[in-house]
């Protein structure tokens, strides 16, 4: 580097095949984020045993099964459990998406933190406190 801060032709060319190894990494760390995230399912039940939920990484129902209980349950009771089920899916996929990012992209990296908050907050919702998007209960 010279006396200006700028680099010679051989610090330039370390300094972009150091950027280029990063930009490499990163881009093996999101490939497996992806891939991991893209194979997670939740499984959660309501707390009186009627329905059991799954739902994928982005908080999607994708299976939803009921007990035999729910031949003894008045229709808002069944709503209020598949609802209560789908907020602990959700608030479970939200701590597995965070720890599945920061177990690849670790915790020291900015990125990851920040990709890993962003996930968890839009699976459990703005407010943060259990409740998912569109899920009220």
């Amino acid at each position: 580097m010279d006396e200006g801060g700028i680099l010679g032709p051989d610090g330039a060319r370390d300094y972009l095949r150091g950027w280029q190894g990063r930009v490499d990494r990163m881009a093996v760390d999101a490939r497996a984020v992806s891939e991991r995230l893209g194979n997670l399912r939740v499984t959660a039940e309501d707390a009186n045993g009627i329905a059991e939920v799954t739902i994928d990484s982005t908080g999607a129902l994708v299976d939803i099964r009921f007990s035999e209980r729910i031949q003894h349950a008045q229709p808002d009771v069944v709503s209020r459990a598949v609802l209560n089920a789908v907020r602990e899916a959700r608030s479970s996929a939200a701590d597995r998406s965070r720890q599945i990012v920061l177990d690849i992209m670790g915790g020291e990296s900015a990125a990851g933190r920040a990709i890993a908050d962003r996930m968890a907050e839009q699976l459990r919702g703005p407010d943060s406190g259990g409740a998912g998007r569109g899920v009220e209960g």
